[in-house]
């Protein structure tokens, strides 16, 4: 969880502009904000995680950030629809959703055994 926190934190910096498209309209401000403030607080997180002494505050952290993040894979889906993507696409937006109850619940483990 750790190294993949990290890699997708420094995703948001590295190549920023898919995740500013997963910012929902609504948030008030420039998208790249969040973005750079979510790779940042996944950049965070994975170090949390990767310490034996913070890898308890790290699951917590993750579960927060999992929460946080959710509304952009659904702005991702909402995206989608009004473009008319493919049904390809929308199957893999659609999947993505449960998946972050998996990751919560993977956080929740690293919690408990920490």
């Amino acid at each position: 969880m750790s190294v993949a926190l990290a890699a997708m934190g420094t995703l948001h910096f590295a190549k920023p502009e898919p995740f500013d498209a997963a910012i929902p309209p609504e948030l008030p401000g420039d998208p790249r904000f969040y973005t750079h403030a979510s790779g940042v607080a996944e950049l965070g997180t994975a170090a949390l995680l990767a310490a034996p002494r913070t890898r308890k505050l790290g699951a917590v952290a993750a579960s927060a950030l999992f929460l946080a993040v959710w509304p952009g894979n659904f702005q991702m889906l909402r995206d989608a629809l009004a473009e008319g993507a493919s049904k390809t696409k929308l199957a893999v937006l659609i999947a993505r959703l449960p998946l972050q109850l998996l990751l919560l619940l993977q956080a929740r483990k690293v919690r408990r055994e920490s």
